[in-house]
């Protein structure tokens, strides 16, 4: 898997027109990945490790899986179509028994969402990673603007 995939993290959060823009990549390319508004708060909320004050569905969500011993292992984005990102989550069951492996098809905002709150490894596939346009200079400023005060957001 290591040769096929680039391991990324979140650089940035920015509110955009159409949303909320994710800054997603390395120390020599970051893209793009625009999500509802509504996500790009969530996943900044888990970034940041804000306290809530009641759970949202990304808890549900996390406390269910802790139920039932399960554990996202990594998140992978795996393709663009049509301006549209796909990703997939694999998951982890473990107990006295057996061990399972899953792998789920999902929203690349959810599967963010999930991994920054569980605090795991985010991938993206080469393939697409060569293909992305590179936004680091964009999320260069937008880390000066906030660095002057402006409202931009970057980890």
């Amino acid at each position: 898997m290591k040769s096929d995939v680039v391991k990324v993290d979140i650089r940035g959060i920015m509110p955009a027109n159409s949303g909320c823009a994710l800054f997603v990549g390395t120390d020599k390319k970051v893209f793009v990945i625009n999500v509802e508004p509504q996500m790009g708060a969530v996943i900044g909320m888990f970034l940041r490790a804000t306290p809530k004050e009641r759970p949202l569905t990304h808890d549900l969500i996390n406390r269910v899986f802790q139920g039932f011993g399960i554990s996202v292992e990594r998140v992978i984005i795996t393709d663009l179509k049509n301006s549209t990102y796909f990703a997939r989550i694999i998951l982890q069951q473990q107990n006295e028994v057996a061990r399972k492996i899953v792998e789920l098809d999902a929203r690349p905002s959810d599967c963010l969402a999930l991994a920054a709150a569980q605090k795991k490894p985010i991938f993206v596939s080469a393939a697409l990673f060569e293909q992305v346009e590179d936004m680091s200079e964009v999320l260069e400023r937008m880390n000066e603007s906030s660095d002057t005060g402006g409202e931009a957001e970057a980890d």
